[in-house]
Order: structure tokens, then C-alpha cells, then sequence
């Protein structure tokens, strides 16, 4: 039961940034000096997790461009000498084992996740959406497997949202409480509101699955948009095995909307050796 694949739903088009995404993926916007995804494949990697799955549409062959070996640009480098570019430009290459799977239209999260069933060939496998950028001292992905270790089911990644979180997230009900920052999950509902809301324990886009998740997906009607929402099939999920959340230790940006993106660029920039001091003088100047 060991987590050795990770799957990345990396299809969807962005609206929420247009139009700097009219011809960008979201995926690929920078936060500092690397494009959101790549933080994602290197909180997988921090879980020890080489095999990665990268869901993507037609528009988006940018994402294989990054992550492939790029000869004209390490031949630049080289020969003006600017050997530390060329060593962080070779390094992103050979990152991962990426196998890259075409969703042939958006039809929700757990649509998906599920492209990537043969991909996970009968494995548990990780789910990571690459909207967010989570800052831990130990790699969120990491702490999910080895809960999910621990635990023998599957497991998601929860944080305290308050009211106006539970119209963007699932939230859960709690069957039990495990430990401090581990609970077993009665049940859950997508985008429930306040007046609904279960809990204020909200799901946030980190999961580590059991094969069986595939099945519970197939399993799963579509919502009044036509799409297969992630948090419904796990509510199928629930039908037969024990699901548990975890709550993570780190501090989570949402980048999937303009302001968590700039409260992840400035608080990432003021971690920066480079730019910790002009951010700051930056910040002064315009609060005086």
C-alpha cells in the first residue's frame, strides 16, 4: 500500500485569472520565479514520489515544454557562461517521471482524477490540485501518505474555513475523531454554504486515495453542470471503506483566485533571500 504515483488535474481553463490565461495555462504563472505546478511537483517529490500524472488538455503542451529537456536554451547558458541557470534549467528535467494523459473536455475534478485510473494500475495514488501552494516544514503530500500509512484509507488533506469558505469548499462531518489532527468522516457535501455547512472543517485540494477510488468516480452522477465532482465520489467512497482528514501542518496560499496569488508572491518573496529586503521596503514605502 505504499504511495508511489501522484496525479496532477492540471485541464481546467483558468477563468478565474483571464485574460492572462487566454493563452497561459494557469498552471504555468509564476509565483516569484517558478510557474505554479512546479511548486506542486516538488511537494510531491518531498513525499518521496517520482511517478507523476499530469492531466492536461489540448491547449496546454506549454506544461511538457517545462519539464522537458530544453537543448537550445542549455546550449545559451553554457556558452555565456551562466552556469547557474543552466544547472537549475537541467535540474527541472529531471525532476520526476511525468506521463502526461489528455482529458478530452472539462467535465469536473473527478472526471479528472479519473483519466488517470490506468496510470495508477490498481495502486493508491495522490491527488494533488495544483492551484494551491502549501508552505510546511514537512511537504503536505508527505504528511497525507503517512497518514495514509498509518491509517490504511483514504485520506484528505482539511483546514478551518470560515463562513464564506463553505460556499468554495467541501465540507465535512465528522463520524469521530482519531486524534488531534486526524478525524474519520461521516459525511460531506461540495459548496454547501453556511446555513448547510457540516462543519467548518473544509477540503482543500490534497488527497491520498485507495484504488478504489476509481470505481466510487464511475459510480458517481454528474451535478447540474454536467460535471463529476471529486467530493461527491468520495461520498460513494464512504459507502464501503473508512475515509479519514487530515488537518495539515504549514500555511496554504489559494492561488486559484487574484488575491490568495498575491498574498502567496509577497509572503514567498519576504522567505527570499534575494527580494526579503526590497519586499519589505516596497511594503513600507506604500503603507507610510
Amino acid at each position: 500500500m505504499k504511495v508511489n504515483k501522484a496525479i496532477i488535474p492540471a485541464a481546467g481553463f483558468g477563468t478565474r485569472f483571464l485574460p492572462a490565461t487566454k493563452a497561459l495555462p494557469k498552471e504555468m504563472i509564476a509565483v516569484i520565479d517558478k510557474p505554479l505546478i512546479q511548486y506542486t511537483v516538488e511537494e510531491i517529490l518531498g513525499a518521496g514520489i517520482r511517478n507523476i500524472a499530469v492531466i492536461t488538455s489540448q491547449a496546454k503542451s506549454v506544461m511538457r515544454d517545462h519539464f522537458a529537456p530544453s537543448p537550445e536554451l542549455e546550449s545559451f547558458l553554457k556558452a555565456k557562461g551562466k552556469l547557474d541557470l543552466l544547472e537549475e534549467v537541467r535540474k527541472i528535467s529531471k525532476l520526476a517521471n511525468f506521463t502526461y494523459i489528455r482529458q478530452p473536455e472539462p467535465l469536473g475534478l473527478g472526471h479528472a482524477i479519473l483519466m488517470g485510473e490506468r496510470f495508477a494500475a490498481g495502486e493508491p495514488v495522490a491527488a494533488l490540485t495544483p492551484d494551491d501552494i502549501y508552505d510546511c516544514l514537512v511537504s503536505c503530500t508527505k504528511q497525507l501518505v503517512d497518514a495514509f500509512a498509518e491509517l490504511r484509507g483514504t485520506v484528505i488533506v482539511l483546514g478551518r474555513v470560515d463562513r464564506e469558505g463553505t460556499k468554495k469548499y467541501g465540507i465535512i462531518k465528522v463520524k469521530r475523531q482519531v486524534s488531534d489532527r486526524v478525524f474519520e468522516v461521516a459525511d460531506m457535501h461540495e459548496k454547501p454554504g453556511p446555513k448547510k455547512a457540516f462543519s467548518d472543517l473544509g477540503i482543500l485540494g490534497r488527497y491520498v486515495f485507495t484504488p478504489e477510488i476509481f470505481d466510487a468516480i464511475k459510480r458517481t452522477s454528474a451535478d447540474s453542470r454536467g460535471e463529476i465532482q471529486i467530493t461527491d465520489a468520495i461520498r460513494v467512497l464512504l459507502d464501503t471503506q473508512p475515509v479519514y482528514g487530515l488537518l495539515f501542518e504549514g500555511k496554504r496560499y489559494d492561488c486559484g483566485n487574484k488575491l490568495g496569488f498575491l498574498e502567496a508572491t509577497i509572503a514567498l518573496a519576504l522567505k527570499h533571500p534575494e527580494f526579503r529586503g526590497p519586499v519589505k521596503k516596497i511594503i513600507k514605502a506604500n503603507l507610510s
